[in-house]
């Protein structure tokens, strides 16, 4: 293993550092835990989130009473409860999504209470626990919300002290949510080249764009739209987070290496990348008690890292003795 901190941290970040384990001894790194900010929880066995290095999710499309129901612990779970679409809007009808996690805005309204209203969909999820609220807009897959009904509901959102984030598909999809004044996209936009302009304006608003680059890996016209349109928002000085809607096909529950790659192929690497994977987004503070810990050498490049982090594993921080302080 190198012992080179100062290397290391340059490579990994602040918080990177060489460790062992008081029990085995074994060595490697400790990393801030990770959180994977897309997921969908009853698509995957959420038990082998944190044997995978995954120590907090958030779910962006689920039933929210039994998001509700949950306890605490590892993973730690965001939520933002079921997805709000318009009458017949995605995800409605899909097989992998029960009635339970979509809910149809049928009526703008902003007043409490109104069948089909917008600010009756925020105001359930809020009522049970959501730290987030996702709109559909993919235009591709059937109806999407109006101009009107996606700023009531990030009006209401926004008294609620929630967050509003987009799937935005199709043809002047991430321009409408951007127009709405959404906090960010659970998808880096795919369906298009963005331009500068509306990366300078996402930006500005100080919003937060997911990741999820690898899904597309059959499709490469969309991962290269992906992959133009992080590369330049983070080089314009945007929040990317770590991301995998992980429950959409075949991926591994834990850290993606499929992703890290695809971020690496962005610009999104070295401290940038543990930067996007361990943002507690949409809390305050990183998961307690835990950190990510990667056992063996070090990488030396960051052309290293995606395949360094597949043996990443979540493990209590007092556990951990630092080698390199």
């Amino acid at each position: 293993m190198s012992h080179d901190p100062e290397a290391l941290r340059e490579l990994l970040g602040a918080d990177a550092a060489l460790c062992h384990r008081a029990l085995t001894g074994e060595q490697g790194v400790s990393l801030p835990p990770f959180t994977d900010h897309h997921v969908h929880l009853h698509l995957i066995d959420e038990h082998a989130l944190a044997a995978g290095g995954i120590a907090g999710v958030v779910d962006l499309g689920g039933d929210p009473v039994a998001l509700a129901r949950r306890g605490d612990g590892i993973p730690r779970v965001a939520y933002a409860g079921a997805f709000l679409t318009a009458v017949g809007g995605y995800p409605v009808g899909r097989a992998w999504a029960p009635p339970e996690i979509a809910r149809e805005i049928a009526d703008p309204s902003t007043h409490p209470g109104v069948p089909g209203g917008a600010a009756t969909a925020v105001d359930e999820q809020a009522s049970f626990g959501a730290s987030v609220i996702k709109a559909s807009l993919n235009s591709a897959a059937g109806p999407v919300l109006d101009s009107g009904t996606l700023a009531a509901i990030v009006g209401v959102a926004r008294e609620r002290g929630l967050p509003v984030v987009a799937h935005a598909e199709g043809d002047g999809m991430p321009q409408l949510a951007l127009d709405a004044g959404v906090h960010g996209f659970t998808h880096t936009p795919f369906t298009g080249f963005v331009g500068r302009a509306f990366t300078a304006h996402a930006v500005k608003a100080g919003q937060v764009w997911i990741s999820t680059l690898a899904i597309h890996q059959d499709d490469a016209e969309a991962a290269e739209f992906a992959r133009v349109n992080l590369a330049g928002f983070a080089a314009a000085g945007g929040r990317v987070l770590y991301g995998t809607d992980l429950g959409n096909g075949d991926q591994r529950v834990g850290v993606n290496p499929d992703e890290v790659a695809a971020l690496d192929r962005a610009g999104v690497r070295g401290a940038a990348l543990i930067a996007a994977m361990t943002d507690p987004w949409p809390f305050a503070d990183q998961p307690p008690g835990v950190c990510t810990f990667v056992p063996g050498p070090a990488p030396q490049e960051p052309a290293d890292v995606a395949e360094w982090l597949r043996a990443a594993t979540v493990v209590p921080t007092e556990e951990l003795i630092h080698d390199d302080r």
